[in-house]
């Protein structure tokens, strides 16, 4: 116990608890941090949808306009072809050269009103220009090789749009609708051609644009081609793909729709809508390139962060300060308690010494008087065995070896009180451990593997054999404790010399030997108390917390001591230094001396009793069937005798894991019976618990000794026996469950 933990107990000082006050500063410097930024995350991720879902609408509507400015344009080209070839009638190429005045006149009063109509071309059947809106005389041309004349013929009467080309008549930037012209017996007669600007539907769609950047519209052909795109395609870009879901939507002549992709032009992600003109092979196509709308909306988020960020610093300032003043305050505290409590540890440590005399005398008195009774028992007991027992033998022989447990328990009490009578024996460490070793594996659980090491030519020791014999017992028992699931217990056993200022053992030779085990380990405040006589980590009624004072006290009686190590989580070893012997002469040492074990602590493993079957005791005679579980042998001996005497079959498991296992296994019983506190996985409670979630019908009765275990009985609404309980109580219980 430090000197705070002193301070503390014995005169308590002003309380302040500075480690909740800095976790509630930490606590609102976090939710500064998060809250604005969870906020700022949400309104973000909702802005840019909001961002996203506007530019999707003003595509849709750009593109509606475009679709019906296209339209308009193309039905009007549609109407002037239709005429100029309804006036042409059958007329082959003569006569159209000879009228070729006539109609110049003509084809320019026809087109020259619309700002769209570049020129107006006849052209004959082996592509030659017969007449032109914009020249006369016409000179001489021929796009026989064009692919905007041979595509006309091949579909005529249908309309053929061209990709874009420079204009030989035209001398301009435009693309052609060319129709041709059929006689009524189905001959080709040549082809009109209309040249349209394609400066005209760029200027309108800058117009519809309002010249923002991130915004194209085009004209395209069904087959994907480009005939006019606003803003144009850079000096470095890619010619357009021709498999992309663009283009594939044109090809599956789908009307309208939207998407978004990544331009095989420019290369820019966008938000694109098209729709189809009306039922020419057009498309009018608009989108919007993602990297705008996310930057528009970076530098937004970026606004509003700083806007929030002032408010959010200053927060963060007034925290920095006041934990500042906080560890500086409790600095000072710190002090001032240290001051205090330095002078309340003397007073303490003074008073601890006085307890422990006292305690010591106390247990010393209480383990002589207790003797003295355990002696009356042993002595009666004694007198009854040589009186044949008269049908009391195995009453008896619990008793005696209850009287033998309590003896132990005496002979502990009188350890730690150093009041008992030792018996000093020379020993021969290698020899005596390895004597002991099966000793120790029966004191611990059976998946903990114990091996023992020793060192060759180790000294020998004068001690009290049984003492040590304890000692390495309850080190083991407290080890196989602290692996509930198994492990690995090492006794190893060397020679030491210890100079001045290593420890704190004087100088000398020592036998060393060290425990160790990989189980769950020790905190600092624990092992700091480990050796305090009645000191215990166990549950209550599990531990008497005797065992590491008595090992404590077995050394320093030998005239060494015990030191512990441990880390949680790791393991713990505990050393025992034993001073060397130097007998007085060499023949001593040639006759080393293995002590016998004492009775008393030997631990004897009755073997289990094989289950009944079911039928043996559902149907017997001798009444209801029962299913005691009891860690306890003498208990358990105890309780199944009453139950016999009232009629009963009684079949005996010692943990409730093998209760579960055996009615797992099928077999049934009209009563199970059960302590609560018992070693292995499941104690009665789990038990109890399983049994009603998978046997419902079964009938559960515990009992129990502990009075916190009680309360957690109760919830399960089985009967509770309390120990010790009237044996009339289980009779009543037992009544209803004999079979009729």
């Amino acid at each position: 116990m430090n000197s705070t933990e002193t301070a503390n107990f014995d005169l308590p000082l002003p309380s302040r608890n500075f480690a909740a006050t800095r976790r509630v500063l930490l606590v609102v410097l976090v939710a500064s941090i998060l809250i604005p930024l969870v906020c700022l995350v949400a309104y973000a991720y909702y802005d840019f949808e909001r961002r996203v879902a506007a530019a999707d609408e003003m595509v849709e509507r750009m593109t509606r306009v475009a679709d019906e400015h296209a339209l308009k344009v193309m039905d009007l080209n549609q109407q002037l072809e239709t005429r100029i070839v309804d006036l042409l009638a059958d007329n082959d190429d003569a006569n159209i050269r000879s009228r070729e005045d006539t109609l110049h006149r003509t084809l320019d009063e026809i087109g020259g009103g619309y700002p769209q109509v570049a020129a107006i071309s006849l052209f004959g059947v082996d592509g030659d220009l017969l007449a032109s809106s914009r020249y006369f005389p016409s000179p001489h041309v021929s796009i026989a090789e064009r692919d905007d004349f041979r595509s006309a013929r091949a579909i005529a009467p249908i309309t053929y749009f061209s990709q874009p080309l420079r204009g030989r008549v035209g001398q301009s930037d435009v693309f052609t609708t060319t129709m041709g012209r059929l006689s009524l017996g189905g001959r080709f007669l040549g082809v009109v051609s209309i040249a349209l600007k394609r400066d005209y539907f760029s200027n309108f769609y800058r117009e519809l644009t309002g010249g923002d950047p991130a915004l194209t519209i085009g004209l395209y052909r069904r087959d994907g081609g480009v005939l006019v795109r606003y803003p144009g395609a850079p000096a470095d870009a890619q010619a357009a793909a021709g498999n992309t879901p663009f283009t594939n939507a044109f090809r599956n002549n789908e009307l309208y729709g939207r998407m978004r992709m990544t331009s095989t032009i420019d290369n820019v992600e966008k938000l694109l809508a098209f729709r189809r003109v009306g039922d020419y092979p057009l498309y009018v196509a608009s989108g919007y390139a993602m990297p705008s709308i996310f930057q528009q909306w970076w530098h937004h988020c970026l606004l509003i962060a700083a806007f929030a960020l002032v408010p959010c610093v200053v927060v963060w300032l007034l925290v920095a300060f006041s934990i500042r003043r906080l560890n500086a305050e409790e600095a000072a505290w710190e002090r001032w308690q240290a001051e205090v409590a330095m002078r309340l540890s003397i007073e303490a440590s003074s008073r601890q010494l006085r307890r422990m005399g006292a305690l010591g005398n106390l247990v010393a008195n209480v383990a002589h008087d207790f003797n003295n009774l355990l002696m009356v028992v042993a002595s009666n007991m004694e007198l009854a065995r040589r009186k044949n027992f008269n049908d009391v033998e195995s009453e008896v022989l619990a008793v005696e070896r209850a009287t033998a447990g309590a003896e132990s328990l005496a002979r502990r009490l009188m350890s730690v009180a150093r009041k008992q009578p030792l018996k000093q024996e020379l020993i021969n460490p290698g020899a005596w451990l390895t004597g002991i070793t099966e000793l120790v594996r029966s004191s611990v659980r059976s998946h903990v593997v114990v091996s023992v090491e020793l060192s060759p030519d180790l000294w020998f020791v004068m001690a009290d054999p049984v003492e040590l014999e304890l000692a390495i017992v309850n080190i083991a028992v407290n080890a196989s404790d602290a692996m509930p699931r198994g492990g690995r217990l090492v006794i190893r056993c060397q020679n030491v010399r210890v100079s001045a200022g290593e420890s704190e053992l004087p100088n000398g030779e020592y036998v060393l030997i060290s425990i160790s085990d990989n189980g769950e380990g020790m905190s600092d405040a624990v092992r700091q108390r480990a050796f305090e006589p009645l000191f215990t980590t166990k549950v209550r009624g599990a531990g008497t917390g005797l065992g590491l004072a008595q090992v404590l006290a077995a050394c320093e009686q030998a005239g060494g001591t015990a030191r512990i190590t441990s880390v949680a989580g790791a393991g713990t070893t505990v050393r025992l230094y034993l001073p060397r012997h130097h007998p007085p002469s060499p023949q001593v040492q040639q006759v080393p001396q293995v002590p016998q074990r004492e009775p008393e602590i030997e631990i004897v493993h009755e073997p289990a009793e094989a289950p009944l079957p079911v039928e043996e005791t559902e149907h017997g005679a001798r009444g209801a069937s029962v299913l005691l579980v009891e860690d306890n042998g003498d208990v358990a001996a105890g309780v199944a005798a009453v139950l016999e005497v009232f009629g009963c079959a009684v079949h005996h498991e010692s943990s409730a894991d093998a209760a579960f296992e055996l009615l797992g296994q099928g077999y049934g019983f009209d009563l199970v019976l059960s302590d609560i506190q018992m070693p292995g996985r499941m104690n009665g409670i789990d038990l109890a618990e399983q049994i009603m979630q998978r046997l419902p019908s079964q009938k559960v009765v515990l009992m129990t000794g502990y009075a916190d275990e009680l309360e957690r009985a109760k919830h399960l609404g089985v009967t509770i026996l309390a120990k010790p309980f009237d044996m009339d109580d289980l009779r009543d219980l037992v009544a209803p469950a004999v079979p009729h």
